[in-house]
């Protein structure tokens, strides 16, 4: 960890490594692509073709980084069965299942809202002299 990065992570080096942990994991389950992933998980066993066409505009290659980064975390257990060609899984791990719900809540809030959202982006970006996106 960079001198910079440590400062942004707290004052000393256990509060670093806990302020850290903690903004790493929330980083990790709040990305763009992690949230549809462990929802999909989590509804049990699911391959890497199921996740690539659940997981709308996902590339190969950030799925593939993502399902490591999540593994890495504890968040998915990959199994890879003995058979040609291999056939691999990924589940949720008990501590994902337990994000479940709030993650479900998290999505639910951002449709029931997005329209609301892109009003208030429009008018502010009207009041502020921005073109619209």
């Amino acid at each position: 960890m960079g001198e910079e990065e440590a400062n942004r992570c707290g004052s000393g080096p256990a509060e670093q490594a806990s302020a850290c942990t903690v903004r790493e994991a929330l980083d990790r389950v709040g990305g763009k692509w992690a949230i549809g992933i462990l929802i999909a998980a989590s509804a049990g066993p699911v391959r890497f073709t199921e996740l690539e066409r659940r997981v709308e505009g996902i590339s190969r290659r950030m799925l593939t980084l993502t399902l490591r980064n999540l593994e890495r975390d504890g968040l998915l257990h990959r199994h890879v069965h003995p058979c040609v060609p291999p056939k691999v899984e990924y589940t949720a791990t008990p501590m994902a299942r337990e994000l479940h719900d709030s993650l479900v809540a998290l999505t639910s809030w951002a449709e029931r809202h997005r329209e609301a959202i892109s009003a208030a982006r429009a008018e502010y970006d009207s009041r502020h002299g921005r073109p619209p996106a």
